[in-house]
């Protein structure tokens, strides 16, 4: 039987959530159906030491998105996968206009974020009217479908949603490896947040919400690096907040998840966020920003985490305060993860699309 060749699209293997789910995905296709080629910008980025071995690499040394698309219709009409998946919003719009040059080849889209809210430049956004080029569009999420739909006029048949898959096997692994960071103070709660330092992710809003807590016994443990990490840091001094810390982007975050008393997501907009679905895997209860893409989903209320409006600091501050005063079971918070989002369960998911289309 003729496997089926599959060609991913990313710019590089950062340790982002797009990333991590296109590692999944390569790594657990089964073989005897699947071929599985990833082609990068750049090849560099910490999952690629994740990456299983048989899974070929293309580098096509381009550091610019923008100046990536010859290369990339270049590797495409030498390989001629059966399928091209483009994991990568930017990527994903600059192909559309490019799909029906490869009418053999199915090309799948996976977006990465509720696009009305992520994409603001002109330019890319008309590249957005081909979207009905791709035979198919994964959606993570109610919102990034709905968006799709209302604010791009996508075809609905087009749209498939399947959520992010979490991988408790290699969670585990890194957790049983992990020792308490010698920041947390057991005479404090530690409450940590992970993400890219930048606008979209929420972390100036966050800093105000600590500033009502300059008096309790809270530290926040903020985790990754990014555009905005000068700005934030100067906000840090200017609000005089000693209980925060910033911790730069770690290669094993598990270690401050596995020993927090709290996870925080302040972003004000997601896709289907992993680092919420992954905290919720370390057995940690979290409190989310109301916003768009898929927080609802993913929190069940009283059992996995609770829903704030992070806008209001004041209110927010009290929320996270109550909720560090309670207890909650690991194990159920953790089940309720993994009856929903185990790899097991998505990757079936993806392996009927690609298969199927």
């Amino acid at each position: 039987m003729k496997k089926i060749s599959i060609l991913f699209i990313l710019p590089d293997l950062e340790t982002g959530g797009a990333e991590r789910i296109v590692t999944t995905i390569a790594n657990h296709l089964p073989r005897e159906k699947f071929e599985a080629k990833i082609l990068l910008l750049r090849k560099e980025g910490g999952y690629l030491e994740f990456l299983n071995d048989d899974v070929e690499i293309i580098d096509i040394k381009t550091p610019r998105i923008r100046h990536s698309l010859k290369p990339i219709l270049q590797e495409i009409r030498k390989r001629k996968p059966d399928i091209v998946f483009s994991g990568f919003g930017e990527v994903n719009a600059y192909l559309a206009l490019f799909i029906k040059f490869f009418p053999k080849i199915k090309f799948i889209a996976r977006e990465t974020n509720v696009v009305s809210q992520h994409v603001t430049r002109k330019e890319i956004r008309f590249f957005y009217k081909f979207y009905n080029n791709y035979h198919r569009i994964i959606c993570q999420s109610n919102d990034m479908r709905n968006d799709l739909i209302e604010n791009f006029k996508i075809k609905k048949e087009k749209l498939i949603k399947i959520n992010n898959p979490v991988d408790f096997e290699f969670i585990n692994e890194k957790l049983a490896v992990s020792e308490k960071p010698e920041t947390f103070k057991d005479d404090f709660k530690n409450v940590v947040a992970i993400g890219n330092l930048s606008s979209r992710k929420g972390f100036d809003n966050l800093l105000k919400v600590f500033s009502h807590l300059k008096n309790e016994n809270i530290l926040l443990h903020i985790l990754g690096d990014g555009r905005d990490k000068d700005l934030l840091h100067q906000m840090k001094t200017d609000l005089g907040l000693e209980n925060v810390i910033f911790h730069g982007q770690q290669k094993n975050p598990y270690q401050f998840l596995k020993f927090a008393d709290l996870f925080i997501l302040s972003s004000r907009y997601e896709g289907f966020p992993n680092v919420l679905l992954e905290a919720g895997a370390c057995g940690i209860y979290s409190l989310a920003n109301n916003c768009p893409g898929g927080i609802t989903e993913i929190i069940q209320p009283g059992i996995t985490g609770e829903i704030s409006d992070i806008e209001n600091h004041e209110k927010f501050a009290e929320k996270l305060r109550s909720i560090l005063k309670e207890n909650h079971e690991k194990e159920q918070i953790r089940n309720s993860i993994k009856s929903r989002f185990s790899k097991e369960i998505i990757l079936k998911e993806y392996e009927g699309l690609l298969e199927n289309i």
